[in-house]
């Protein structure tokens, strides 16, 4: 059994750790920016997440607040990517997928790598053996990057969402089928 909430988890630049209440503010703003939304299909109404997100919201296993000189700038989860969602990497299995959300204004700095480096360490060590997936539009360039840079390689390619997607694994201890 994994322990959660692991203890903090410092890189180079940045503390990855549990959320708490004062993250609501910026958890609604990623989730209500048309930039962040671009290819998660649109952002959220502002006004019916100041309504429905919870006081502190994100807290369950596998939600890590990014946090950069003691400022939430981004998160990382990692999820369970349901069975009878196209492409997994267990036939009939849930798969555990990695997702990344950041500020804009925290682009292109190297943060998502670092920060998702750090959780993908951590999980390797919490559950050895067990591959990651991601699923990226082909059109999102960065996030595409992102997945090369972390050494995620192609499962395939397949159409959700009206947009073509990428699944990819990592480590690359799986077959694609």
């Amino acid at each position: 059994m994994t322990v959660w909430p692991p203890a903090p988890i410092r890189t180079e630049r940045l503390v990855l750790r549990q959320s708490e209440a004062r993250d609501r503010a910026v958890i609604i703003e990623l989730l209500a920016s048309p930039q962040v939304g671009t290819y998660l299909g649109g952002p959220q109404p502002r006004d019916e997440l100041e309504r429905t997100a919870p006081e502190v919201p994100g807290r369950r296993f596998g939600f890590f607040v990014v946090e950069l000189d003691a400022a939430m700038i981004g998160m990382i989860t990692l999820d369970r990517r349901a069975a009878a969602r196209p492409s997994r990497l267990r036939p009939g299995a849930e798969t555990t997928e990695i997702g990344y959300l950041f500020l804009p204004r925290a682009w292109g700095f190297g943060y998502a790598a670092e920060a998702c480096a750090a959780v993908l360490g951590w999980f390797a060590g919490a559950r050895p053996g067990e591959p990651v997936a991601l699923c990226t539009q082909t059109a999102n360039q960065r996030s595409m990057r992102l997945a090369a840079k972390l050494g995620f390689t192609e499962v395939e390619k397949f159409e959700e969402f009206g947009a073509e997607q990428w699944f990819g694994v990592w480590p690359s201890t799986a077959e694609s089928g």
